[in-house]
């Protein structure tokens, strides 16, 4: 069992004789007063019918009664006004240490999620556009939280649900009828040269699209027809898509990731718009040639499923992703990674979903995320003024490559993807962020290349011990082992990995963890400045402390998704 589950059975136990069967226990980290802190005797103070004179006499009365059932603590001490701070021994401290060496990849694991089937839909780039810098932190940020939902036993389905009709579709096909392209000429350059050519086609058809009234009965036409598989511009529309295509293929596998199933709205439609038609004077009505949901019946805004040409919305396509990704995968939930835009947008859909059936009632949820702010001001790809995402990797290789000119290719890239996820994943999920280069490739302060530097510095030692006597001996007990204040601080990070991974899971929040890496690695840092590891005379525990720390932060670097160089 967790060790924080212990702590909180145990103080279940004490409160039942204190006669008090509802409670609210939150443990804090808090290095300061030990491993672990709880305000518990002031939340229930008031439920002791005053047998205690104050809630710091109750805490101490707590305090006492723990320290009989929780043996891995060395001391639990209570503290004004009212708190009780638990203190680790150094005894369990070390079979931790063991446990890391153990367990390896698998340490920190946990089972909070064991079987829930989870549909995670992430990343969501529109074809006909590029993949900008919003993408590439809705990606990260979704990787991470895939990875963290797994690590505690969900059954993770990683799902992209990506525009390949509609208007901007549209658009960005009567642009390229209004060039000289040439499909065979296009065919025969690069990915990412029919991408540029793809992308300014759109910016060009919306600019159309605003400014001439031809245009744009032009473009909505060719809207309509996209919808009919088999109209004059099917063939053009596949082959762009296939590019498009092409093009997220490369940055998915380039950031790490690997989707287990593509949605596409022209897959799902036609079914969205049959539903809809089904619950009509149901759940739906009709109002001036459209078909609504009448949000504001339940507190909400009123939204368009049907519109007055007879096509489906982004509402009535997402009634049908829905109702497919139900039938596929029978999910517990579907987690929907998307901007705070759209808020009030999936409110509104979630509610019309329960009205049609209740088996979604209480399934879906929108995770949103913060915008990535630029100096210029808000990103506009109507306009052209995209920051692409992969400028950005390739911007932070070249950087790192100007102050590290002898890295090798592969750990340079593997630097800069990582400098750039982690300066995503280190705030706050809903935080807007100002990207600064300056800042993530820095070795210095909170960036990915600190922490991965660290790893790299852990393995640098170890990979000096190559002969039998200088092995690292797992559960070798040092008897009498008197710990250095960084040793024991080290050890006690390492020892709340598995409460970071879970913490950083259930709170959907992949920055509690990279902070904690943050956190490890300075500690560690700080040891081994001021701590000579080889040759000392508490070689063999050092060397197991550096084992320890390296395999943390490699698990840890896992669950961002960003690697882990040996070599730095």
């Amino acid at each position: 069992m967790e060790i924080r589950e212990e702590i909180k059975s145990a103080v279940g136990e004490v409160l039942k004789d204190l006669g008090v069967d509802q409670f609210e226990l939150i443990l804090a980290r808090n290095l300061l007063h030990g491993d672990f802190s709880t305000n518990i005797s002031l939340t229930i103070f008031h439920k002791t019918n005053q047998k205690f004179a104050n809630p710091l006499e109750l805490a101490t009365h707590i305090a006492k009664e723990l320290q009989q059932k929780l043996p891995n603590m060395d001391r639990i001490e209570a503290s004004a006004p009212g708190f009780i701070n638990f203190y680790l021994s150094g005894e369990n401290l070390l079979e931790v240490l063991d446990r890391v060496l153990s367990e390896k990849e698998k340490y920190g694991e946990g089972e909070s999620l064991e079987d829930q089937r989870i549909v995670l839909e992430f990343a969501h780039p529109n074809t006909h556009k590029l993949f900008h810098i919003g993408h590439l932190r809705n990606i990260t940020v979704g990787e991470s939280l895939a990875r963290l939902l797994q690590f505690q036993k969900g059954k993770i389905t990683r799902a992209n649900y990506q525009g390949d009709v509609g208007l901007h579709v549209a658009k960005a096909v009567y642009g390229l009828q209004s060039t000289d392209y040439s499909l065979g000429d296009l065919e025969k350059k690069t990915i990412n040269e029919k991408i540029k050519f793809l992308s300014q086609a759109y910016v060009d058809g919306n600019k159309a699209y605003e400014e001439d009234a031809d245009a744009k009965i032009k473009i909505n036409e060719i809207n309509k027809s996209l919808y009919e598989k088999d109209s004059e511009f099917s063939k053009l529309w596949e082959k762009t898509r296939s590019w498009s295509l092409e093009y997220f293929d490369e940055i998915y596998k380039r950031v790490g990731t690997k989707f287990d199933r593509l949605y596409f709205e022209s897959e799902v439609a036609e079914d969205g718009k049959k539903i809809v038609l089904e619950n009509l004077d149901k759940v739906f009505i009709k109002d001036d040639g459209a078909i609504i949901f009448s949000g504001e019946n339940f507190g909400l805004h009123n939204r368009v499923f049907i519109n007055s040409i007879g096509l489906p919305t982004y509402e009535g396509k997402d009634v049908g992703l829905a109702y497919l990704q139900v039938k596929e995968f029978a999910p517990d939930r579907i987690i929907h990674v998307v901007g705070p835009e759209q808020i009030g947008y999936f409110e509104v859909l979630f509610k019309a979903l329960e009205e049609i059936s209740p088996e979604f009632k209480n399934k879906q949820l929108h995770l949103e995320y913060g915008f990535v702010r630029l100096k210029e001001g808000k990103m506009s790809s109507r306009k052209g003024d995209v920051v692409e995402g992969e400028w950005l990797l390739d911007e932070a290789k070249k950087r790192l490559k100007a102050q590290f000119e002898k890295m090798d290719e592969r750990t340079l890239e593997q630097v800069a993807v990582g400098a750039v996820k982690y300066s995503m994943l280190k705030f706050g999920r809903k935080s807007d962020i100002t990207f600064s280069f300056e800042d993530s490739i820095s070795l210095e302060g909170n960036s990915g290349p600190y922490v991965q530097y660290s790893f790299a510095r852990t393995q640098s030692v170890l990979a000096k011990i190559r002969n039998p006597k200088s092995e690292i001996r797992n559960k070798s007990q040092i008897p009498n082992l008197k710990l250095e204040k960084e040793e024991e601080l080290v050890l006690r990070l390492v020892s709340q990995f598995p409460m970071i991974a879970r913490d950083s899971a259930d709170n959907f929040a992949p920055n509690t963890l990279a902070n904690y890496l943050f956190e490890l690695s300075q500690a560690f840092n700080n040891f081994y400045q001021n701590h000579k590891i080889i040759g000392s005379e508490k070689e063999d525990f050092r060397l197991k402390l550096t084992s320890g720390v390296g395999q943390v932060l490699k698990n840890g670097l896992y669950l961002l998704g960003i690697e882990a160089p040996e070599k730095m």
